[in-house]
């Protein structure tokens, strides 16, 4: 039986991860959902479109397209990626989302960003979104905030670099003993579609996400485990990597060394109590036949 039809959701980001997934568990929630891209042509989404969704082409960087865009709309999922655009352009199409939900009147966003939730980290990407925070609470909006520290996908998918990044780069300077949060994507997904349905519980929380804590040499017994062979890796050092992809991920996991994080995955287990550990994340990935680095 097809769940009842609860209203229209605009999902930004919708063919990558995070939006992807929110736009997902959305549309299986009984949710319309406008899934807004740059790319309405693109290889992904063609699976959105069959999923239910209205592909709407918009770019974030035009505010008169998102406002377009958010016609109608009873909530914004919203996402940005620096690590494609730069902070600056971050920040500005932040500022747009803001600014076009709010001339939308739109009544609740759900904004999926990332890191500590404090300034002060050093970590331009954390620190953009802090300030993004600001400017859709400055426009009166309804505020939901999801932060996960560490997505599961860096184990495996190559748009990270994940041979060079997480089973290198990041434990040679955050420490390979050092426990980190990890959520999966699809899980934000279900969290977010479960914040849009329950706005009086949720409007003005901002939430750190976790399902798991482990350490980098407990990933890669357990991708061991799953793959039945360990993580291929890459010995780069450090000046390469940053030329590669600069240098907010190596400031981001020297932070980590000695950070004092919350690992307690409890209040994500509250809100998702299927949410996966690492384990069954892993297992769940190559039982599917999906490709790993």
């Amino acid at each position: 039986m097809n769940a009842p039809v609860r209203g229209t959701i605009a999902v930004l980001g919708a063919t990558g991860r995070m939006g992807g997934a929110t736009a997902r568990h959305l549309l299986a929630d009984g949710w319309r959902v406008q899934a807004i891209t740059r790319k309405p042509d693109g290889p992904k989404a063609p699976a959105l479109a069959a999923a239910g969704a209205q592909v709407v082409a918009a770019d974030m960087e035009d505010k008169a397209a998102l406002a377009r865009a958010f016609e109608g709309a009873d909530g914004v999922f919203n996402v940005q990626n620096p690590m494609k655009s730069g902070i600056e352009a971050e920040l500005r199409q932040g500022a747009n989302v803001a600014a076009a939900a709010a001339d939308a009147g739109v009544g609740h966003v759900v904004y999926g960003s990332a890191g500590t939730g404090m300034s002060g980290t050093g970590v331009k990407q954390w620190e953009s979104k802090l300030r993004i925070k600001e400017q859709m609470l400055a426009r009166g909006l309804r505020l939901t905030v999801l932060r996960p520290m560490a997505l599961m996908e860096l184990m495996t998918d190559k748009d990270f670099y994940p041979a060079l990044s997480t089973w290198h780069t990041m434990p040679s300077l955050a420490g390979v003993d050092t426990r980190i949060p990890w959520l999966a994507a699809d899980d934000l997904g279900v969290i977010a579609a479960t914040a849009f349905a329950d706005p009086q519980g949720f409007v003005g929380r901002d939430l750190a996400l976790a399902s798991d804590a482990r350490s980098i040499a407990e990933l890669r017994e357990a991708y061991s485990s799953a793959a039945g062979r360990p993580p291929r890796s890459f010995a780069v050092p450090v000046w390469l990597f940053e030329r590669m992809a600069g240098k907010d991920l190596t400031a981001m996991w020297r932070w980590l060394r000695t950070a004092n994080l919350d690992l307690d995955p409890t209040l994500t287990l509250s809100i998702h109590p299927g949410a996966m550990s690492v384990e069954r994340w892993l297992q769940l990935r190559f039982h599917k036949g999906a490709r790993a680095a």
